[in-house]
């Protein structure tokens, strides 16, 4: 009884702080996100496309961290999304397939940015800062206002995207000729789609660094299908997945001090074997 005391007492005076508030806000929101795409992504069988981005985005970053420039955003941003079109298009070739334009994307960002890292950074500790981009760092604890700001209505646009275009989403995921038959421009939003997984990519860096982001938009949707048989449910249970194991995660590694993303990670690796569970209870 003590010890759980002294654990919410503990909670209570960090939480005292604007940053840890920061964070948890933060963290809450690119969670969402995660799991709104998540579903599409996996159901398309397009889920390694978070992998590729991030890996895109890790190499954008190590250019922008050499040439000094304070906001990275600036030049991640949109290098991603471009990444995210570029592989779209690719993948659309006969002669290039989807999987293997993200891997040639992936494989390449990743070589580049450590290579830029290596040749050009002034920093005297280049493992640690590679180490930090790759698997998230305690950046997520040292947020500005401003920075906050920028993920709120970053979120709130992605949110709103998917639904307001709820159900066109819904068809171009299921079945994208029918759609097409429907009068409905499934190239253009499965462009969107791109869009903002590369968006929210960037949003999530931080969170949890470049190698753990695809686990934000894979695990939350796989434990929701275990136990949800319609898309909307699994959207719904995908997204309340995602935010607690978000805040879980945040929380333990502020009590524990333990790294914020393989926490975060770690607790969607729990959520999602009781999800099996249960789902094989409800089966039989």
């Amino acid at each position: 009884m003590s010890e759980t005391m002294s654990i919410v007492e503990t909670l209570q005076f960090y939480l005292s702080y604007p940053f840890v508030r920061y964070a948890l806000i933060v963290g809450t929101l690119i969670a969402l996100c995660s799991s709104l795409l998540g579903v599409t992504l996996v159901l398309k069988r397009f889920s390694y496309i978070g992998d590729g981005l991030s890996h895109v985005a890790f190499g954008a970053l190590a250019i922008a961290t050499v040439l000094d420039i304070s906001n990275t955003s600036i030049v991640v941003m949109p290098v991603t999304v471009a990444a995210a079109i570029l592989i779209l298009r690719t993948g659309q070739n006969p002669r290039v397939h989807g999987d293997a334009a993200i891997a040639m994307l992936s494989v390449g960002s990743l070589a580049v940015g450590y290579l830029v890292m290596n040749l050009f950074s002034t920093s005297a500790n280049i493992s640690g800062d590679v180490c930090s981009t790759l698997f998230g760092s305690t950046s997520i604890l040292t947020l500005t206002k401003a920075e906050v700001w920028l993920c709120v209505i970053m979120s709130v646009i992605v949110a709103a995207v998917f639904i307001l275009l709820y159900n066109r989403i819904f068809a171009v995921t299921f079945d994208e000729n029918f759609a097409r038959a429907a009068g409905i421009r499934a190239n253009a939003y499965n462009m969107l789609i791109a869009v903002i997984t590369a968006v929210i990519i960037v949003l999530a860096m931080n969170l949890v660094g470049s190698l753990l982001i695809s686990a934000l938009v894979i695990f939350p949707a796989l434990s929701a299908m275990r136990v949800i048989q319609n898309f909307k449910g699994v959207v719904i249970y995908s997204a309340v997945i995602s935010v607690l194991c978000a805040l879980a995660g945040i929380v333990l590694s502020i009590l524990f001090s333990t790294p914020v993303g393989s926490t975060i990670v770690a607790a969607d690796i729990a959520a999602f074997a009781v999800n099996c569970v249960v789902g094989r209870l409800i089966k039989r």
